[in-house]
């Protein structure tokens, strides 16, 4: 803002400001085994949403926002292009659009949820968006049934991203598939992949194993041949 002022000429100079260190915030989600108990706990349309949750990684305001339109169900993907911030439509958090993939169970819980109360895919009977309040406690008891326990929409945001770590899908997919505006926000849920770095540098024996002293050859022609002639 200062240096906003300072272009307009409203101030003469913009002093020099210190960012603070944030410490890295923790944050909650469910392990493979405690999502599908949640899943299992869950029925209804509410089932549904927390299985599209778990599955996509989307906001809860995106999740709200969501229209049948972007959703399309023969290729099998979501376009995110909306999010509701306190019942105001606007774009993503990000800025942009993105696309996620369906896995074939959040496909067809899809398909079985359509209706046409409206254009939103989550709605109440009459079509109208659901508010955040009205999504808290549906969750909770779900929660509570499964023997979990109380979590808030986001922590099925970050149980997709831990989950596809874990699985070891690249960070930079996953930032992708979140909406990241920057990778660092995406670094948070590294820790949880420590077979995926292990793994790699393993594949360096694996290259070895398997070329043998082909690779130091070629290595040692193609250095002699682009040096100087005799």
């Amino acid at each position: 803002m200062l240096v906003v002022a300072r272009k307009r000429g409203l101030i003469q100079s913009a002093p020099e400001v210190e960012w603070l260190k944030v410490e890295p915030q923790e944050f909650d989600f469910l392990d493979f085994a405690e999502a599908k108990r949640l899943l299992d706990a869950a029925d209804g349309e509410w089932r549904t949403m927390i299985l599209v949750a778990l599955r996509t990684g989307m906001r809860m305001g995106e999740l709200l926002a969501l229209r049948w339109q972007d959703v399309d169900l023969v290729a099998g993907r979501i376009t995110v292009r909306q999010n509701a911030v306190k019942g105001k439509i606007g774009t993503p958090k990000s800025g942009k659009a993105r696309e996620i993939a369906l896995s074939n169970d959040t496909r067809a819980a899809l398909k079985s949820h359509r209706h046409l109360r409206g254009p939103l895919v989550f709605c109440d009977m009459s079509g109208r968006m659901l508010k955040y309040t009205e999504l808290r406690h549906p969750l909770w008891r779900t929660c509570k049934k499964a023997g979990l326990r109380p979590l808030g929409w986001h922590a099925l945001r970050h149980s997709f991203a831990s989950h596809l770590v874990m699985r070891g899908v690249p960070l930079k997919a996953v930032q992708e598939l979140l909406g990241h505006s920057t990778i660092q926000m995406t670094m948070r849920y590294a820790h949880l992949g420590p077979q995926v770095t292990r793994d790699a540098v393993n594949l360096l024996d694996q290259e070895v194993s398997e070329a043998g002293n082909e690779a130091s050859p070629t290595w040692r022609g193609s250095h002699v041949a682009a040096g100087p002639k005799s």
